[in-house]
């Protein structure tokens, strides 16, 4: 098992992983991202195996800017909210999958939980 995760590309992992929660439906977006929903909600997208893309809140934001968790978003330089994250190592593997559950449990406290999708 630890093989094949290994031989996994990074977006197979934390696509296998972000799909395993409760409502989270993942496919092709309009720019050429693969993006993840819980309902209308995006809580990020993925660029191939090389960066991730997030939106914060303004003060979460900061914070994980400061932390270098996350970068200026390439479409906006300088704005606070979008971020980016570079994935060239398994740390990035894992921390994008931390992110990605930081926007999750946002969603599920704003929304409600959401329904298994089965996807």
């Amino acid at each position: 098992m630890a093989r094949m995760i290994e031989s996994q590309r990074a977006s197979e992992r934390i696509t296998n992983e972000v799909t395993s929660w409760a409502g989270v439906e993942a496919g092709p977006g309009r720019r050429g991202e693969f993006a993840f929903r819980v309902g209308r909600r995006e809580i990020g997208h993925l660029h191939g195996d090389h960066a991730a893309h997030f939106s914060f809140p303004k003060d979460v934001w900061a914070e994980l800017f400061a932390e270098g968790r996350i970068t200026h978003h390439p479409v906006f330089p300088g704005k606070v909210g979008p971020g980016a994250r570079r994935i060239e190592s398994e740390d990035d593997v894992r921390d994008v999958i931390r992110l990605m559950r930081l926007n999750y449990d946002r969603a599920v406290k704003r929304q409600g939980a959401p329904a298994a999708t089965g996807t």
